[in-house]
C-alpha cells in the first residue's frame, strides 16, 4: 500500500466548545469555564495527518459565510489544501461542544454547507474516467472540481477519509454511494456515533469499498452486536478490503487484519482534560503512519501516542507535530 496524500472527503464544521463542570440539569442554567470557536470534524484527522507530515487537501463541502471562511482560515494556516470553492447560499454548519470535568464532550450539531457534497462538484461530467499522464499518479483518478487545477485528481496513491456523518446527509450520501464503487486509492471509513443509524444498504456498499474502518468500541459493538472490542474488530474487518481498528481509549486499540489474528495495541496512561477530538486524531495519525512505511500495529501504536499527547491539550485539534510524538515515544520507551 503506497499513500502519498489524504484527501479527505468528510465534514469541516466548527465547534463552539463550551467547559463545564457537569452537564445541566433539563430546564436549567449553567455559565461555563472557558469557551471557544475552533473548526473541528474532519478539520482534526486532517490537522493530525498534515502534522505528522503527509499531504492534505480538503475535498468537502464548506460554505460561504462567517463560519466558512473561518474553516478556510484554518485550514490554510495548517497548510492544507482546498479543492473545492464555497458553496452558494450556505454556511458551514457548526455544533455546541459541552466538555465535562472528565474530559467527556456531549454534541449538538446544525448542519450546513457540509452537508451538499454533490457529485457534480466532487467528479465534473460524471463518472469518466481520467488519464492522469505521467505525473507519478496511477491512471484512472478522477477529477474532485473544475475550480481546482486541472492536475488535481483522486488517485492510486492518495487515501481517502470517509465519514460516517457526511454519509448521513441525502446530497452527501447519493454522492459517495455513486462514487465509492469506482474510488481510486486507500479508503478509510470512520463510521462516527450515527453511523449504525445508516441503512443495510448504503452500510454495505460502504464497507465493500473500505480498506480501513476505524472506530471507538461504542461504535464497533453498534455495527457488530459484539461486546469484545478485540473479537469486534475482527467481524469488521472480515467484510472491509484490509482491516479494522476499534479505539480504546487510554486502553490503546484492537487492530484487526483480513486473514490475521486481531491484536491488542497498548495505549499510553497521560492526564487527560479534553477527550474532543482524541479519535479524529488517531484516524489521521494511523494513516499518516501507513504513509510513512510503519506496518500496519506501528502505525496504530504511533495513533495511540498522538491521541494521548492529544487529550492532554485543550481543543478538538490538538493533535503533536511528528517531532513531538517521537519525543514522548522516546521518553515512553
Amino acid at each position: 500500500m503506497m499513500i502519498a496524500r489524504l484527501v479527505s472527503l468528510g465534514n469541516v464544521v466548527i465547534d463552539i466548545v463550551m467547559r463545564i463542570e457537569a452537564l445541566p440539569e433539563r430546564g436549567s442554567d449553567v455559565i461555563a469555564d472557558s469557551a471557544s470557536i475552533t473548526p473541528g470534524g474532519a478539520f482534526t484527522v486532517m490537522v493530525a495527518a498534515c502534522r505528522q507530515g503527509l499531504a492534505t487537501v480538503y475535498g468537502g463541502a464548506h460554505g460561504t459565510g462567517p463560519f466558512g471562511e473561518l474553516a478556510r482560515v484554518a485550514l490554510a494556516r495548517e497548510a492544507i489544501g482546498v479543492a473545492l470553492s464555497p458553496v452558494a447560499a450556505f454556511d458551514t454548519g457548526f455544533d455546541v461542544a459541552m466538555v465535562d470535568a472528565t474530559g467527556e464532550r456531549t454534541f449538538v450539531t446544525s448542519v450546513g454547507a457540509e452537508g451538499q457534497l454533490a457529485l457534480g462538484a466532487l467528479v465534473p461530467g460524471g463518472l469518466a474516467r481520467a488519464d492522469l499522464g505521467p505525473a507519478g499518479c496511477a491512471a484512472g483518478g478522477f477529477a474532485l472540481a473544475v475550480s481546482v487545477p486541472a492536475d488535481f485528481r483522486l488517485a492510486a496513491t492518495d487515501a481517502v477519509h470517509v465519514s460516517g456523518y457526511g454519509l448521513l446527509h441525502p446530497v452527501n450520501r447519493d454522492a459517495l454511494v455513486e462514487l465509492l464503487p469506482v474510488m481510486p486509492g486507500t479508503v478509510f471509513y470512520d463510521p462516527g456515533p450515527l453511523g449504525h443509524s445508516l441503512a443495510e444498504s448504503i452500510l454495505a456498499i460502504v464497507l465493500a469499498r473500505t480498506d480501513w474502518w476505524s472506530g471507538n468500541a461504542r461504535e464497533a459493538t453498534l455495527a457488530t452486536g459484539i461486546d469484545d472490542p478485540v473479537l469486534a474488530a475482527a467481524a469488521i474487518a472480515s467484510h472491509t478490503r484490509t482491516g479494522a481498528i476499534v479505539r480504546l481509549g487510554v486502553s490503546g486499540c484492537a487492530l484487526a487484519t483480513r486473514g490475521t489474528a486481531p491484536v491488542l495495541i497498548p495505549g499510553f496512561t497521560v492526564d487527560a482534560v479534553d477527550l474532543n477530538g482524541a479519535g479524529d486524531a488517531h484516524v489521521g495519525a494511523f494513516i499518516a503512519g501507513l504513509a510513512s512505511g510503519l506496518s500496519s500495529a506501528d502505525a496504530a501504536r504511533r495513533a495511540n501516542a498522538v491521541a494521548a499527547i492529544a487529550v492532554t491539550r485543550h481543543g478538538p485539534a490538538d493533535a503533536p507535530t511528528a517531532a513531538e510524538t517521537d519525543e514522548f515515544l522516546q521518553r515512553v520507551g
